[in-house]
């Protein structure tokens, strides 16, 4: 009987700047190991029948052996989770929590209940988050336009005086919103950018500049300190994938 790999799909979500996600992982003692890079964003994950949420990292986050089922989730852009969970970012940052530490077990309860009955768990997260997002509200507008703003590559100076918001203030809002001050989200999401760029083929060099970075050599270094590999092995372990790589960067290796 042939080998069945497990298999990553996403798609936009209707939730303003989230995606829905779902992993196929074929059942079997020895599954290949996840490594998630940081992105900026948030994600509500189902998986094993639990809710857990995954923070913003900062680094490289290996997926724990015993939790490497399938599961289905929504991402949120930067800065949408904390307004839908009623947490500020910073107190979930490098960590994943069960949904039950940040609301009433009860709460919970009955949206596991409904998830575990539906159809799709992906698309019930998804239902979930657009009812959610209609009682809480949109995002911080000004937060909004920081995270836009620094995702086209714009400064942290120029990006603040479009907003009007001074440096101690910025970094106060985006501690909340985004898990950490902008400077670092602003490398984050610049590594994304990059890595975008390279998984298409792009030359390192040249990906490095279309990013925003000053040249190869300092693509690679925030390679090292954020995502923990290399460029090269980076693009080898996408290669030896077949499912599509997840655009935050988590990717399976044996």
């Amino acid at each position: 009987m042939p080998r069945r790999h497990q298999s990553y799909q996403e798609r936009p979500s209707r939730l303003d700047g989230a995606v829905v996600w779902t992993l196929d992982v074929p059942p079997g003692p020895e599954r290949p190991a996840r490594s998630v890079l940081p992105d900026g964003c948030m994600d509500l994950i189902w998986t094993a029948g639990r809710l857990v949420v995954a923070g913003p990292d900062t680094h490289v986050f290996e997926v724990d052996p015993r939790n490497r089922g399938s599961c289905a989730a929504i991402r949120f852009g930067p800065g949408t989770a904390p307004v839908l969970l009623g947490v500020p970012a910073h107190e979930l940052r490098d960590h994943r929590v069960d949904l039950t530490e940040l609301w009433p077990r009860g709460a919970v309860a009955a949206l596991t209940e409904r998830i575990a009955r539906s159809a799709g768990p992906a698309a019930a997260l998804e239902e979930f988050a657009l009812a959610r997002s209609a009682d809480t509200g949109p995002p911080d507008p000004l937060t909004a336009a920081v995270a836009e703003g620094l995702r086209r590559g714009r400064s942290v100076a120029s990006t603040a005086a479009e907003v009007g918001l001074g440096a101690r203030q910025l970094h106060r809002r985006s501690l909340a919103a985004f898990g950490y001050g902008p400077k670092t989200l602003a490398r984050i999401l610049r590594l994304q950018r990059a890595l975008a760029l390279v998984r298409t083929g792009l030359p390192f060099a040249e990906a490095a500049s279309a990013a925003g970075c000053t040249d190869q050599a300092h693509l690679a270094r925030e390679m090292r300190d954020l995502a923990g590999t290399t460029l090269r092995a980076y693009v080898a372990s996408a290669a030896a994938n077949s499912e599509t790589p997840h655009p935050s960067g988590s990717s399976t290796t044996a």
